[in-house]
């Protein structure tokens, strides 16, 4: 459950927790928060008071065994995240974890892993053993990418706003509205995942409207119909230059739309790109618009550069330079949308996942430019030289050589 500031969601955990002890008495369960002070302060409390309404005797027991008995349908072990190496010794068949996604992604992955492990016990009824999650949406994180990107079998999420929760009072929520920027409030009032760091370079990409079902082969369809006979789709390729880290975003562009319909991303060099290009795409025509540095040096051998290997192989569109930072993002943002609310580039989020994610993720840096430090960066950067130089923002693109045609 991944929900809004005062949704409910502790309080679902914790009602979960006791409605499945009772009715598996003879099973142990597991509840888990970051720290230690988030049981003792918020877990221990809202069992006892829940447990009180309920009319359900129990013995709390505190640090150091920290567990709670609940009388005549066994315990409950209460553990915190921030030692995860400390999750063992024990076992339970159900386990309830709170506000999972506060923790670095690592942790988390640690942690969760950890819980697994203990959850192991067999219930009478031979049912499956469960684990419920309740978090507040913290940006692009391990809750995320377990369970919204690529959740698993048996890996269901629930979104949540504030204003699910009839308890909450109007007041809160409009102190919230006045406290929060608006992108902040999807994440704290709707329960929904948004990029919580120092502003999304691309704030406006939405993978749902600006997604597509083209692919190269729907493109042929598209232009043989046209134009009455057999034709192939040229691919646009915007490439981005890293040892180890090559990017490559593939385009075909059918009525002056550019559609995203593959990606190639870590590849060694630039040589191992090529031959991958080629291999996916034989007898095909490639324009490739890369990284202009390129020029000055090879990701292999000194004595060639990654442009000129390039050209021994495709249509390389290329400028002189690269175009200032913001002058790229400003034309890939245009293109994204553009001040009459129209989208015009179009991501097969099936096929591009790396490239959904980098639109969705990346931040401005505290230099003032894109971030660079999570590898988002690079299949912004490739696609980005592609839109610049077909679709700059300002119509002309500046100190353009075509290189090859």
């Amino acid at each position: 459950m991944v929900a809004g500031f005062g949704s409910g969601k502790t309080e679902a955990a914790v009602k979960r927790a006791i409605i499945g002890k009772i009715k598996y008495p003879e099973s142990n369960r597991g509840f888990y928060a970051p720290t230690y002070d988030l049981i003792r302060m918020i877990a221990f409390p809202r069992f006892e008071a829940a447990l009180d309404e309920m009319g359900i005797s129990y013995r709390l027991y505190k640090s150091p065994l920290n567990y709670l008995e609940v009388i005549g349908y066994g315990k409950i072990f209460f553990r915190s995240m921030d030692a995860p190496h400390r999750i063992i010794g024990y076992e339970h068949a159900d386990a309830d974890v709170d506000e999972l996604d506060t923790m670095k992604p690592e942790d988390a992955a640690y942690a969760w892993r950890q819980i697994l492990a203990r959850n192991r016990q067999n219930k009478s009824d031979g049912s499956l053993n469960t684990i419920g999650c309740t978090t507040t949406p913290e940006g692009f994180k391990f809750v995320y990418d377990t369970w919204k990107k690529a959740p698993a079998p048996g890996y269901e999420i629930i979104h949540a706003p504030t204003s699910s929760n009839p308890h909450i009072p109007e007041s809160y929520i409009e102190t919230l509205k006045n406290s929060y920027p608006p992108h902040l409030l999807n994440a704290y009032l709707e329960g929904q995942f948004v990029n919580l760091n120092s502003g999304s370079v691309y704030p406006d990409f939405d993978r749902a409207l600006n997604s597509t079902n083209m692919t190269v082969i729907k493109a042929d369809k598209i232009l043989s119909e046209k134009a009455g006979t057999d034709k192939k789709a040229a691919l646009h390729i915007g490439m981005d230059f890293n040892i180890n880290k090559m990017s490559a975003i593939v385009h075909v562009i059918i009525d002056n739309i550019p559609y995203a319909v593959n990606e190639f991303m870590g590849l060694r060099d630039t040589p191992q790109m090529i031959e991958a290009i080629k291999d996916a795409y034989p007898d095909r025509r490639i324009l490739i618009y890369p990284d202009a540095s390129g020029s000055n040096g090879n990701t292999r051998n000194a004595g060639e550069t990654d442009i000129s290997l390039l050209e021994a192989e495709f249509i390389v569109q290329a400028h002189k330079a690269n175009p200032p930072i913001k002058d790229r993002v400003n034309s890939v943002n245009a293109m994204i949308l553009n001040a009459n609310d129209v989208r015009r580039y179009k991501v097969n989020i099936d096929l591009c996942p790396l490239t959904v994610d980098a639109l969705e993720q990346q931040v401005w840096g505290k230099d003032g430019k894109p971030d660079k430090t999570h590898d988002k960066d690079h299949p912004a950067d490739a696609l980005g030289y592609f839109i610049y130089y077909r679709y700059p923002i300002n119509g002309v693109a500046s100190g353009t050589s075509q290189v090859r045609m």
